[in-house]
């Protein structure tokens, strides 16, 4: 018999000493950028990869602030390259400006894509936070192995909470960027991502030989794989409370969120409401749910 999967244990002590360059593991230091939310929890985490020669992940927003602790951080060594794990602007706004101050190529997973087509009468929720315009010099494809300043860095598709969403594996650490944070569960928005790549994703990631993830948000996970697994349980027991609503006759997706998020603030329940449409999806392409969809809203049943 399998054993239960952990608890899911939201960590959210994290400090993330703003600006400042904090070495989070061998060859890898964190620069925080100050644009705390509720989206993005104390701010989006830059690493600089490398000793010598340098990488640049995820740069964040376009901020002159937070540019300057980068370039301060980099202290005139060598980039290689500025990596994106995606294409949500508060990880890729600042690329192209650094890109260019730094003489450094754009590395990341191809442009911005929706994980599936736009349906009739449907818009993308989360279209204004897509950096959609941004081109890569070179696109990173599964299982490459790349240098990255002077580290050698295995690429991971991770597709899921967008389409192009990539984590870097360095040794032992997996840099997970929005796909697995310790602070919080991952939006999955459609028709911008997916939740049955988000489940396949999991899966892939649990079965790599990373122990320490490093998010983008938030601080480091010390047992990635067993938190992942944890994840993986919370997303499952999330289809089961969809299931569960709609038995008892919540037949819409707000509907569904009231019973589920009875309590939750406006801002949690705004998020939640993406998240649990994508639940609803993938819930209809394995058959447990029937969805109805028109001009005047969607309608869900068993």
């Amino acid at each position: 018999m399998a054993s239960p999967a952990p608890a899911l244990s939201f960590d959210r002590s994290f400090l993330p000493q703003t600006g400042e360059p904090v070495a989070v593991a061998e060859g890898i230091t964190r620069v925080t950028a100050p644009n705390a939310s509720a989206y993005t929890f104390t701010g989006t985490n830059s690493f600089l990869l490398g000793h010598e020669r340098l990488a640049v992940v995820d740069p964040g927003p376009d901020d002159p602030v937070h540019m300057a602790a980068l370039v301060r951080a980099i202290a005139g060594r060598p980039v290689d390259c500025i990596i994106v794990t995606h294409t949500h602007r508060d990880h890729s706004a600042l690329a192209a400006r650094l890109a260019q101050a730094l003489d450094a190529p754009l590395w990341f997973g191809g442009r911005h894509r929706l994980s599936r087509p736009l349906r009739r009468f449907e818009r993308n929720p989360i279209r204004r936070s897509c950096d959609w315009d941004l081109v890569p010099d070179r696109t990173l494809v599964d299982a490459e192995a790349i240098s990255a300043g002077d580290l050698a860095v295995t690429v991971h598709t991770t597709p899921g909470h967008c389409a192009n969403h990539l984590a870097f594996a360095i040794g032992s650490t997996l840099l997970s960027g929005d796909h697995v944070m310790g602070w919080n569960s991952t939006l999955v928005s459609v028709p911008d991502g997916s939740m049955a790549d988000y489940f396949a994703s999991l899966d892939k990631v649990i079965a790599l030989p990373c122990r320490q993830y490093l998010p983008a948000h938030g601080g480091p996970i010390a047992d990635g794989p067993a938190y992942a697994t944890a994840l993986r349980a919370h997303r499952q027991m999330r289809n089961e409370q969809v299931i569960a609503a709609v038995r008892a006759g919540a037949n819409s997706v707000p509907a569904i969120v009231a019973v589920i998020y009875p309590d939750q603030p406006l801002p949690v329940r705004l998020a939640a409401r993406m998240t649990i449409t994508a639940h609803v999806e993938y819930l209809e392409s394995l058959g447990q749910l029937k969805v109805s969809r028109g001009p005047f809203g969607t309608r869900v049943a068993i």
